[in-house]
């Protein structure tokens, strides 16, 4: 096992979801030097890293779990893809950038979550890592607050 299965394997479920999110700002600063470059085959490898991340973690959601922050994310989500895939049609770095502040704004809700005692303390009891977000940690409330892109199907 190398260094970096270590890490994860010590990591709690909302440790790993904060994890996710890191490497989709990885992969959107890769994106933002492909489209610099004008490496298209590079550009869409990393875009597509994002939309897989993307979609395991929308795979993932349960609105019978989760509730109102089920429907939050799964918007959420669905707004980073759009920006992604408009990002990567127009080579746009200015849409990666935007993608990742969406996406750092929301990793920081889960990056307290991760450190707040009450979670810690239901996770060791087992509980499902989707309800963290009911100890008191807060995502934006509805699609009236979620980051909005110009971009239309």
């Amino acid at each position: 096992m190398n260094y970096q299965q270590q890490a994860i394997a010590g990591m709690n479920p909302v440790e790993l979801i904060v994890a996710l999110y890191d490497g989709m700002m990885r992969f959107l600063y890769s994106a933002i030097s492909a489209a610099q470059n004008h490496d298209t085959q590079a550009r869409r490898s990393a875009i597509g890293r994002v939309l897989a991340i993307l979609m395991h973690l929308q795979s993932r959601l349960r609105p019978d779990v989760g509730g109102n922050s089920a429907k939050v994310l799964s918007e959420f989500y669905a707004s980073i893809f759009a920006l992604c895939l408009e990002g990567s049609r127009l080579e746009s770095a200015e849409r990666f950038r935007e993608a990742i502040g969406c996406i750092r704004d929301v990793r920081e809700a889960w990056a307290v979550a991760a450190r707040d005692p009450e979670v810690l303390r239901l996770l060791g009891e087992g509980a499902d890592p989707r309800l963290v977000l009911t100890s008191g940690t807060r995502l934006p409330a509805g699609p009236e607050e979620m980051p909005t892109s110009s971009w239309t199907a």
